[in-house]
């Protein structure tokens, strides 16, 4: 069961902790010939030219032994990804598999060799976590040779040189903005440059087939730019005008944007220029620039249209029907300014950095416009964010729109609505084992929350707090020390000593020194329930919780008579829907299964595992526990089928393979599970 899935999170007071085992790909054997793998995204039937380019790469790719490492690199929007596409489409029957992975960033990295993994072994799509299908896909690569890989939009060389170090063999070619001296020693780089004139023509003319007077003219004004002379082209096939009077459209505008800059600079100009004319064309449908400028502060692809439909911001109430959104989309999709997929969309993203730059010169792009549709962003968002950190995929979808809505936000400009954005992500992340980027929103956060709501206020707390299992989750269990200590003063002078706060800062530091100082612990539960009993009364749910984590430093786990008068005081202070009365059941079924009740632990089993589905849902990690603490059961009494049964329904609802490690309480149940256990064997 351990080889082929993991264990999720598991609520312990007020707060979720997780942790992950992955095991090595050595521990599962490995697939059968997965046939033939071919994943290339892009349509290539657009493709002129590069003649000379296609040889380079014939040439570089034509060895016979060896890693062969290309870097096509140039300007954004000049063609780099239609031209890697078109060689490795090309090229496809040569090698197995031919796989396309979109590499901006090393998460984004990481999800497409997880993603190869599953399409390398299917069987194993539903069993093992991101992580661990990385991990399986390197080690493949690693013993296999005759594989193309096409890295895209690389963002840094040192991103990939892990990958590059443990496949000594195969294929990479590799898109980049980055110059050729970046990729010295690494990758043999290519050069691309803009179109030959009469290449510019030709793509021109495979995209708009009606009048092409002043073709020429317009490719040279647009300096042959693949993605300029593409939608400018889209453009005059939509509204249905000539190159002629595009140019002259054109020239309203200065030629002062043509000017090479910095690497992506010109691309991003140029289609700054083009999409001026454009939205003059969409003066007439205002709420497609809201769209527009709103959704460039987001991640520039997987952007779900429900995000738009209807248009509702907070504070502002719903600017736009469904039909007016529609109208808005087709709108923009027809200019080229996004482009539709089912039920997402995309936007290039030097669209949307213009769509983000205030310009004193362009009506459509005052700052307070662009300031208000930042909002927008947020608002929007924040609409989407549900109450509770749920294994879905539409909330790892929303955390990738809120990353990169940070990313490009400034802190000092922050809201109570941003700030609360990235809390609920960086809750999101933490919950589920990302925590390097949990860290990062949680950082962007604080200062937030105490500008606007104080240091001792609850939320700014609670972000301490957060911070803290960060730190434990990296091994830093001084910080996280440090930090509840020093959310628990600021509580106690903000606050006092009875404010919840301040039992709740009280409560999180006795669990994190449980899991690293039992002796700090036990002093510090001691003055827990001292202060609980004092301030609030014994019987209070408070001092019956610091009892209880007092209980739980010692770490006695099962002692039947302690479980049940502790689990009968949890039901009648804190009900029986409580999370740490599900703790308490799961520990009686323990108690029970090692006092020899067998069929009292199945029973308790059962009730557990329908409570949790009735009050959690099936998405919820302690779901995912009861269910697997059933199936240890079943099998225990034989029932094998029933057991597999159980462990393949636990796994369904965390299809996304998200880590879902286990927490300190999951393996205190895996121990006494297997107390229990080794004496019927013996």
């Amino acid at each position: 069961m351990g080889a082929v899935g993991s264990i999720g999170q598991v609520a312990t007071g007020d707060h979720v902790v997780q942790h992950t085992t992955l095991l090595p790909p050595e521990a599962l054997p490995p697939g059968a010939d997965p046939g033939r793998v071919c994943h290339l995204p892009y349509r290539t039937a657009l493709f002129v030219g590069r003649e000379r380019e296609l040889a380079r790469l014939d040439e570089a790719f034509a060895t016979a032994h060896g890693v062969v490492v290309h870097a096509v690199h140039g300007l954004g929007g000049i063609g780099k990804s239609t031209l890697a596409a078109h060689w490795a489409a090309r090229h496809a029957a040569e090698f197995n598999p031919v796989w396309w992975i979109t590499a901006e960033t090393p998460a984004d990295l990481d999800a497409g060799l997880a993603a190869l993994g599953r399409a390398l072994q299917p069987s194993l799509a539903g069993a093992l976590p991101e992580e661990a299908l990385r991990e399986r896909t390197l080690h493949w690569l690693a013993s296999h040779d005759g594989w193309l890989l096409v890295l895209d939009n690389v963002s840094d060389p040192a991103d990939i040189r892990p990958l590059l170090d443990r496949a000594p063999s195969g294929r990479f070619l590799i898109t980049t903005r980055r110059g050729a001296t970046g990729w010295r020693g690494i990758a043999e780089p290519l050069s691309l440059d803009v179109l030959e004139p009469a290449e510019a023509v030709e793509l021109f003319t495979k995209i708009h087939q009606g009048p092409a007077d002043g073709v020429e003219e317009l490719c040279a004004d647009l300096g042959c730019l693949p993605l300029a002379v593409d939608q400018a082209a889209a453009y005059c096939r939509e509204a249905r005008i000539s190159p002629r009077t595009y140019r002259e459209l054109l020239a309203r505008y200065p030629a002062d944007m043509y000017a090479a800059t910095a690497e992506g600079g010109e691309a991003q100009r140029t289609v700054g220029r083009v999409w001026r004319v454009t939205l003059d064309r969409l003066d007439d449908t205002p709420l497609a620039l809201l769209v527009l400028f709103t959704i460039a502060w987001w991640a520039p692809d997987g952007i779900p249209r429900r995000y738009l439909e209807p248009f509702h911001v907070p504070g502002l109430g719903p600017l736009g029907s469904p039909l007016a959104v529609t109208e808005a989309l087709r709108r923009l999709a027809a200019h080229s300014l996004i482009t539709l997929h089912g039920d997402t969309l995309s936007v290039h993203r030097l669209v949307q950095a213009v769509a983000r730059t205030p310009d004193p010169d362009d009506p459509y792009r005052d700052a307070e416009m662009i300031d208000s549709c930042r909002d927008a962003a947020v608002g929007l968002l924040l609409l989407q964010a549900p109450r509770e950190a749920r294994l879905t995929q539409d909330l790892r979808d929303l955390t990738t729109h809120i990353e990169a809505l940070a990313g490009h936000t400034d802190p000092a400009a922050d809201t109570e609505f941003s700030m609360l954005l990235f809390l609920d992500a960086a809750a999101y992340l933490q919950s589920n084992h990302f925590t390097d980027r949990a860290v990062v929103l949680l950082e962007r956060a604080k200062p937030a929350a105490e500008r606007i709501w104080g240091r001792g206020h609850g939320g700014a707390l609670n972000m301490a707090g957060l911070l803290a299992r960060c730190a434990e989750d990296q091994g830093d269990r001084g910080r996280a020390r440090a930090l509840l200590e020093q959310a628990l003063a600021e509580s106690l002078e903000h606050n006092g000593p009875a404010d919840p706060a301040t039992f709740r800062m009280r409560r999180w530091l006795v669990q994190c020194l449980t899991r690293g100082d039992r002796a700090r612990a036990e002093a510090a539960a001691r003055e827990y329930l001292a202060e609980a009993t004092r301030l609030l009364g014994p019987e209070h749910p408070e001092a019956f919780e610091a009892r209880l984590h007092l209980y739980w430093v010692d770490e006695p786990w099962p002692k039947s008579p302690q479980v049940e008068a502790y689990l009968a005081d949890a039901r009648r202070l804190l009900g029986e829907d409580h999370a740490s009365s599900r703790r308490l059941e799961q520990e009686s079924v323990v108690a029970a299964l090692v006092a020899g009740e067998t069929e009292e632990a199945l029973a308790r089993a059962e009730r557990l595992m329908a409570r949790c589905l009735r009050v959690i849902g099936d998405q919820h990690s302690d779901t995912y526990e009861a269910r697997l603490l059933r199936a240890g059961l079943a099998a225990l009494t034989g029932d094998t089928a029933l057991a597999r049964d159980l462990v393949l329904d636990a796994g369904q609802p965390f299809k996304m393979e998200l880590a879902l490690p286990p927490t300190e309480n999951c393996r205190r149940l895996v121990r006494a599970l297997a107390a229990a256990l080794t004496p019927r064997q013996a």
